[in-house]
């Protein structure tokens, strides 16, 4: 493999660097946001999916500039509107502000999900595509890891709106992207099939394909020429031709985000409190998931193009079913004691609060809403211990209490449980890495290749934009449902749901799905039976 063929594939891989930082931040700022906002369950839900619904219209969109500018316009525009989006979400002063810039990023997000794994493969020979495609994926991962550790850190360093921070840190990395993107080239097969530069396609095909001969060159060329029709731009989509195609996205699409992976990447902090586990630890935790999913997506990658697509979401189904059937399990098992240390948790972060209020100066009134949360979480405290049958020390105290005294019963109420939950919390962290670690060999490593593959050149926009926004769409509709799921059903329903949702895609992967491996791009539509 060529090193040019590499970076070119790199560079429009790290718009899924900036995808997996934009999606997963948002993690370690999302209960301050609704903190300092005063958020309803609705509103902090439409907040915190505002970059998913511009996801959602961005995926449905992005296949129009990609075919009418071309690949590499729409992958420089990618990287402005990410930047634009991280020093928006950094300065905003309310949620209004803060939505608009969210929904910019997400813009840059969809776009970029048809348009990086389209130009990979449109540049990759068939051996490689796999692996070189795959790298979007890997970036996305790479991304979420650094998008974690820089949560934590930045919460451990600032203490003043450090959430600010974590958003708008993402504004370097879309700078170094957007000036790399200058120096791709475009794709051959959009210079022939939507410009009609042959000879130049066929130079970036002699620089992508250094082992052809000008023969095989000239062969490649033509075909990408027969498959063009003689009506590009008029070339029609939802026909009977291209129904197989059609329903292979939007199907795994459908089910990469009904196994629940961006609700667990999103609230991460928020399950593992659901467990049992402090704050710290639930940073922490998040970074090993973001460490896990990088390692596992290398595992991917070299199996990709060597085991071939449709085993690895045979993997992956089998990891999905048995972590998420355990998890939901353990949360069954355990639900009094993880319902009680979570709550004693909210009520010593609450202290926490007032005591940084205090240390400010902060004003009086500030210090008083403060409390009455405080008394609110305290309650909830006192009310689930009575009902989970708990006997610890009495935890309901008045709004002028002092915050030393409420704080240590919750240190106590926490030892306590602690004990209790263990193994229960342990196991909820196997889960959710064994979850992760399926993902990312699974439907991680294989989306977007799948989907990138899959549709004739006359059609790989659209069919790309298909995938992208029916991923955008229920990752939205989740992200936006999952904080009053949350509130609504004990945890173990929800992972039960997701367990469910992964025994039907084992079947539809058994049933449909082909295989694409090491299959030229214009060999696969005739695999299909695309005429």
């Amino acid at each position: 493999m060529k090193a040019r063929l590499f970076f070119w594939s790199l560079t429009a891989a790290l718009a899924g660097f900036l995808f997996g930082f934009d999606t997963v931040v948002i993690s370690g700022a999302e209960k301050t946001i609704q903190e300092i906002w005063n958020l309803t369950p609705f509103w902090h839900g439409l907040a915190l999916s505002a970059a998913l619904w511009g996801t959602v219209i961005g995926s449905m969109l992005g296949g129009w500039p990609a075919e009418r500018f071309g690949r590499k316009k729409t992958l420089l525009w990618v990287g402005i509107l990410y930047f634009i989006s991280a020093i928006g979400s950094a300065y905003a002063q309310d949620a209004y502000t803060f939505m608009i810039a969210r929904f910019i990023g997400g813009l840059g997000i969809g776009i970029s999900t048809v348009a990086a794994p389209m130009f990979i493969s449109e540049i990759a020979p068939a051996k490689y595509r796999g692996r070189l495609a795959g790298m979007f994926q890997f970036n996305i991962v790479f991304g979420i890891l650094i998008a974690f550790v820089s949560n934590m850190l930045l919460d451990k360093w600032i203490t003043v709106d450090a959430w600010r921070w974590m958003l708008g840190v993402e504004a370097i990395p879309a700078l170094i992207y957007t000036f790399l993107s200058i120096g791709l080239p475009e794709s051959p097969r959009w210079l022939i099939v939507h410009a009609g530069k042959r000879d130049e396609a066929v130079s970036v095909l002699r620089r992508c394909n250094p082992e052809f001969s000008e023969e095989n060159l000239m062969e490649l060329a033509d075909d990408i020429t027969a498959t063009a029709g003689e009506k590009v731009r008029r070339a029609p989509f939802w026909t009977r031709r291209l129904q197989t195609p059609i329903l292979l996205a939007f199907l795994i699409a459908f089910f990469n985000q009904l196994s629940g992976i961006n609700a667990i990447l999103y609230f991460a902090p928020r399950i593992f409190q659901l467990a049992g586990l402090e704050k710290n630890a639930a940073l922490l935790n998040s970074v090993g998931i973001g460490l896990t999913n990088l390692i596992f997506t290398f595992v991917g990658l070299y199996l990709i193009d060597r085991l071939g697509r449709r085993t690895l979401l045979y993997i992956g189904s089998f990891g999905y079913i048995a972590a998420l059937g355990i998890c939901a399990a353990t949360f069954f098992t355990y639900a009094p004691q993880f319902d009680v240390a979570s709550k004693a948790i909210g009520v010593k972060e609450a202290c926490e609060k007032i005591e940084v209020a205090q240390e400010k100066e902060a004003k009086e009134a500030e210090i008083k809403s403060l409390r009455e949360k405080l008394s609110e979480a305290t309650s909830s405290l006192a009310e689930a211990s009575k009902a989970d049958g708990y006997q610890g020390d009495e935890v309901t105290f008045a709004t002028d209490a002092k915050t030393a005294a409420v704080k240590e019963t919750a240190n106590k109420t926490i030892a306590s449980v602690g004990d209790e939950i263990g193994n229960g919390g342990t196991m909820v962290l196997i889960c959710i890495f064994a979850f992760i670690a399926a993902h990312a060999v699974g439907q991680g490593a294989v989306i977007w290749v799948f989907i990138g593959e899959i549709f004739p050149n006359r059609n790989r926009a659209a069919g790309q934009a298909l995938g992208s926004a029916t991923h955008w769409v229920f990752a939205a509709l989740l992200t936006f449902a999952f904080p009053k799921m949350i509130t609504a059903f004990a945890p173990g329903y929800i992972f039960a749901f997701f367990c469910f949702m992964m025994v039907l895609q084992l079947i539809w992967v058994k049933t449909m799905v082909p295989e694409t491996k090491g299959v030229p791009l214009e060999q696969i539509q005739e695999k299909l039976g695309i005429k």
